[in-house]
């Protein structure tokens, strides 16, 4: 069983030391092209609503138009997991980072406000193909037994990205948002290069024969837990995207301290993400997820009741510990056991359900915290209890470690 572990998913043979080298160029060169598409992307961010308003949008339509990003990712991965899986993940990459360059260098147009919400549609539906390529690449490409550390180097990228991107954009300014936007349309074709010239992604990337029929998905125990965890994950996502800096504002913090709360949960997490990838690969990945998940649903029902922002400040950089566990873990358990033809949907069907669950807590947060700022903390907490209890059920009985260990002969 250990050897399976450590095989090639395309070939099923063990890896030679020069097949392992292959595939360590490319997932660092998908972590670049991650890490810059999302570097743009971040920069424009934080200063995207103030843009908009200055530009004649309402507060209500400036809502709608973030929430657009997350509406086309939600319609978008799965049949970009499709396409992934009939036509390769290089395609994918490609189209998506080039949607994503057009989308964004068209705010330089001068367009009307109904246009801002349709580009900022087509930027959600790129970054959630590019997102779901990615890492059907890297899991069609890496063994059971790396996986983890894989899949970890992604998700540091991205979050790396989009920790350094405000930073620049806030430098930039709102009063030059044509270079921000200028400048994550020319990131987006610059990471494109390495997709269109490396070699170790164009040997690994399959595609089928036009008449070749897809693989049945199986709805595994593994795959059933890895979609209720993603749930849960969009959960507590879409209660802080929607009402942190609400909650942060009514503790008396500044401006300064909220975007600082935030970078303080995105340091420690592309740090720890790494040690994450490779707990995930040498413990039981079951053990981790859970543990990372009922960490951050304690921290999301304790935070509403803290009055110190000290505090407040401190708690998001020990709860990124956690998150740091989970995901890695999720992705391990996600795709244990899938043919390299079929992680493209598995990808897909696990990033919609989490932006699902981000959009829909996102909307209903909003309102629920005009009632009181604890509400839906404590609901989405609920919530996420009932996902963690699913979790728990669907990966009772199975196998969570990816490395078993050997049984030393005593004799």
């Amino acid at each position: 069983m250990a050897d399976d572990l450590n095989a090639d998913p395309l070939t099923g043979l063990e890896e030679t030391p020069e097949e392992v080298a292959a595939a360590n160029t490319l997932v660092s060169r998908l972590s670049v092209v991650v890490f810059l598409e999302w570097l743009g992307a971040g920069a424009v961010l934080p200063l995207l609503p103030i843009y908009l308003r200055q530009h004649g949008a309402t507060t209500g339509f400036v809502g709608l138009t973030m929430s657009a990003f997350f509406l086309a990712g939600l319609v978008s991965q799965f049949p970009a997991g499709r396409a992934a899986d009939r036509t390769g993940k290089r395609p994918v990459l490609l189209a998506g980072l080039a949607l994503y360059a057009m989308s964004s260098a068209a705010f330089l147009l001068p367009i009307n406000t109904v246009w801002f919400l349709v580009l900022r549609f087509l930027q959600g539906g790129a970054a959630g193909a590019v997102e779901v390529a990615a890492l059907a690449l890297v899991s069609a490409t890496i063994p059971l037994a790396r996986r983890g550390r894989a899949v970890s180097r992604i998700f540091s990228a991205q979050l790396a990205g989009t920790a350094i991107g405000p930073i620049l954009g806030s430098i930039v300014g709102v009063s030059h948002m044509g270079i921000l936007f200028l400048t994550t349309a020319l990131l987006c074709c610059v990471a494109a290069v390495p997709v269109i010239t490396s070699s170790s992604i164009k040997a690994h990337d399959i595609r089928l024969d036009h008449h070749e029929p897809l693989l049945k998905i199986v709805a595994s125990r593994a795959l059933v837990g890895a979609v209720l965890a993603g749930a849960a994950l969009g959960v507590g996502v879409g209660v802080y995207e929607s009402t942190w800096t609400l909650l942060m504002s009514s503790k008396g913090a500044s401006a300064f301290q909220i975007g600082l709360s935030w970078t303080i949960f995105s340091i420690p997490y592309v740090v720890l993400v790494r040690a994450g990838g490779w707990m995930a690969d040498h413990m039981d990945r079951r053990v981790l997820a859970i543990s990372g998940l009922f960490a951050s649903l304690v921290f999301l029902c304790l935070y509403p009741f803290i009055p110190s922002v000290t505090l407040l400040l401190v708690l998001p950089g020990i709860e990124a510990i956690g998150f740091s566990m989970a995901l890695p873990a999720i992705q391990g358990l996600l795709t244990q056991g899938r043919q390299p033809q079929e992680l493209g949907r598995v990808q897909g069907i696990f990033a919609t359900s989490q932006t699902a669950m981000i959009a829909l807590t996102a909307a209903i947060s909003g309102a629920l915290f005009g009632l009181g700022h604890a509400i839906p903390y404590v609901a989405s907490g609920v919530v996420m209890a009932l996902f963690l209890v699913g979790v728990v059920i669907a990966w009772a009985p199975i196998s969570g470690r990816a490395v078993v260990p050997q049984i030393q002969d005593g004799s």
